[in-house]
């Protein structure tokens, strides 16, 4: 039997935000590979085999999936979200390039999903509904002076902005430079959304002007969505709506 290697993406959280497409996906692996959590979502049953490992070890889970797709195994990996938003579809595209030759010569896939950024954005109204960007605050893979100077330069171009992994006990330090770098660029008082666990039974929203913004209002769980200058705030009767303009004057 020739294997196979699918990069699924399992959306925010809730079951029925996973696309037909990636349950189909599930539904026919004989291994599924991926991040602790993520895996724990897919249901155990005869013929599955999982394989749960650490966050930080994505290029040898790649490795690992694609030896196993390599010996006839139908594989898939797992992410959160969208595989190929901050997660492992670059991972397993790093190990191909690096790999060996056989692995360039696999079935693989990508199957998109619901990333947290849209998900969060669909629960506040349309707040990316013009020109926005996605920045992953961690430095765990990159240096902190690039991630300040993407800040700076989204906050100048007045892209409404997506934050990934704002927040760790790592790191805490993080997030309140990021604050301080917007208000110093920014200053005016935006609308800044932080969305935590949505779709799941522990979801939040708040939406706070960017003056009044501090470190503590998100964490690992949290994506932070901060709006353009001409991002409109629809004031009502429980949770604001919040959008960005699809036009800008000149």
């Amino acid at each position: 039997m020739t294997g196979t290697l699918t990069i699924a993406g399992l959306g925010p959280g809730a079951e029925a935000l996973v696309t037909p497409e990636v349950s189909t996906a599930l539904a026919q692996a004989t291994d599924v590979v991926g991040y602790i959590p993520y895996v724990a979502r897919v249901a155990p049953r005869p013929g599955l085999t999982l394989h749960p490992s650490d966050n930080r070890v994505e290029l040898e889970r790649a490795q690992h999936a694609l030896d196993m797709a390599c010996a006839g195994r139908q594989v898939v990996v797992v992410s959160s979200g969208d595989p190929g938003v901050f997660a492992m579809a670059a991972a397993v595209f790093e190990a191909v390039e690096t790999g060996l030759d056989a692995w360039r010569d696999l079935d693989i896939r990508v199957l998109p999903g619901i990333t947290a950024m849209l998900a969060a954005a669909a629960r506040a109204g349309a707040p990316l509904g013009h020109d926005f960007c996605a920045i992953n605050l961690s430095d765990n893979l990159k240096p902190w002076a690039l991630i300040e100077k993407r800040l700076r330069l989204a906050a100048d171009a007045d892209f409404a902005m997506a934050f990934y992994n704002p927040r760790s006990r790592a790191r805490p330090e993080g997030f309140a430079r990021t604050l301080d770098i917007l208000q110093d660029a920014c200053r005016d008082d935006r609308p800044v959304i932080f969305a935590r666990a949505v779709s799941t039974p522990d979801e939040s929203l708040r939406v706070v002007p960017l003056a009044a913004c501090t470190p503590d209002m998100a964490d690992m769980r949290t994506v932070v969505l901060v709006g353009a200058s001409t991002t409109r705030v629809i004031d009502r009767k429980g949770a604001p709506f919040v959008y960005t303009p699809r036009s800008v004057g000149a």
